[in-house]
């Protein structure tokens, strides 16, 4: 790819940053050769004169973005018109088949398994993940698990956003071999951007990249400390797991699971969220979802590579299936929700 010699300031200081269109992905932070950004408060910052390299402007996920050639790049062709979440070669409605990962997973628990089971096989020999700051509940930050243990302390989601690319590049500068790479649409969009450009050091390092279906992130002011402490009196200290069915469903050890209308959720959603066209991470080696499953999840593989990732944890015994005809209504909301977002696409 050529690189036009452009600043951070004329391209994604003005017509991002300061638009509020910036989802805090941290691409243009990891990415500048020169180090001249720093991420503060979600958003890139320049802390040091830019030196006009180009690059940051090709690795946003807000800028610029040819979807087409995103998918030409990654898959080797362009989507067809009835593929209405994106390339891919099979769907799957798997779950962990471990214990242990079945009693700290979101739903099925299949990142969870397919990190264990690849680290534990020397197949990766680091995650970037998301995990959870010891000093405030459900708040997320990114983690780089290289055992099972971090793996299995990383598991759950977080609604609250996480720029986990900062976890891949202290994998890489710690000269990690292999690494996988979870993260929502927007960020796995922005590291196959990185990987076109291309950032040799990423495009050596990335082993697999699995993607979070995703309709949007909740501020952790508004959601954890707004609504959740404040409005509902629940500590989040006291909150064993949050889940999306229909309703914002929260977990507690003392008053087991309480209901949070989505809509009086969604009253707290990043509004950088609000472009968004991709639902099920389209561009990932893997996607997966709940969807409206409990104790499963809805498994794209989208590339021969994620493919062999999932076969070889299945065959090894660390993931069990069953047909996705199974669960019609999972796909059909896959389909729905995967829709509604590209309609996005077609109104911008």
């Amino acid at each position: 790819m050529k690189l036009v010699k452009v600043g951070f300031g004329e391209t994604l200081g003005g017509g991002v940053v300061s638009a509020g269109g910036c989802v805090g992905c941290a691409a243009c932070v990891v990415s500048c050769p020169f180090n001249c950004l720093d991420y503060v408060e979600e958003k890139p910052v320049e802390a040091r004169e830019c030196r006009v390299c180009g690059i940051c402007p090709l690795v946003c996920p807000r800028y610029g973005v040819s979807r087409p050639a995103l998918e030409e790049f990654v898959f080797g062709r362009k989507s067809k018109p009835g593929e209405e979440f994106g390339v891919y070669r099979r769907v799957a409605v798997a779950r962990a088949r471990d214990g242990e990962v079945l009693r700290v997973c979101q739903d099925g628990g299949v990142v969870t398994a397919l990190l264990a089971f690849a680290l534990e096989e020397g197949l990766i020999d680091g995650a970037a993940v998301s995990g959870t700051d010891a000093g405030r509940p459900l708040y997320p930050v990114p983690r780089l698990a290289t055992s099972r243990r971090e793996v299995l302390d990383s598991a759950g989601t977080r609604y609250s956003y996480s720029p986990n690319l900062l976890a891949l590049q202290e994998g890489v500068k710690l000269g990690r071999g292999s690494l996988a790479f979870v993260g929502t649409p927007c960020q796995v969009l922005a590291l196959r951007r990185m990987q076109m450009v291309p950032l040799s050091r990423y495009v050596r390092s990335l082993g697999l990249a699995v993607g979070l279906m995703c309709t949007e992130a909740f501020t952790y002011s508004g959601l954890v400390e707004g609504k959740i402490r404040g409005e509902m009196g629940i500590d989040p200290g006291e909150v064993e797991k949050v889940n999306i069915k229909a309703k914002l469903l929260v977990t507690t050890r003392s008053r087991g699971e309480v209901a949070i209308p989505l809509s009086e959720a969604k009253r707290h959603a990043r509004e950088a969220c609000s472009p968004c066209t991709d639902f099920s991470a389209e561009l990932a080696d893997i996607s997966c979802g709940g969807v409206g499953l409990r104790g499963w999840t809805l498994t794209i593989l989208r590339t021969e590579k994620g493919e062999e990732a999932f076969d070889s944890a299945e065959e090894g015994g660390a993931l069990e299936t069953r047909p996705v005809e199974q669960e019609r209504k999972a796909l059909e909301t896959l389909i729905k929700l995967s829709k509604m977002k590209h309609l996005r696409e077609s109104r911008g």
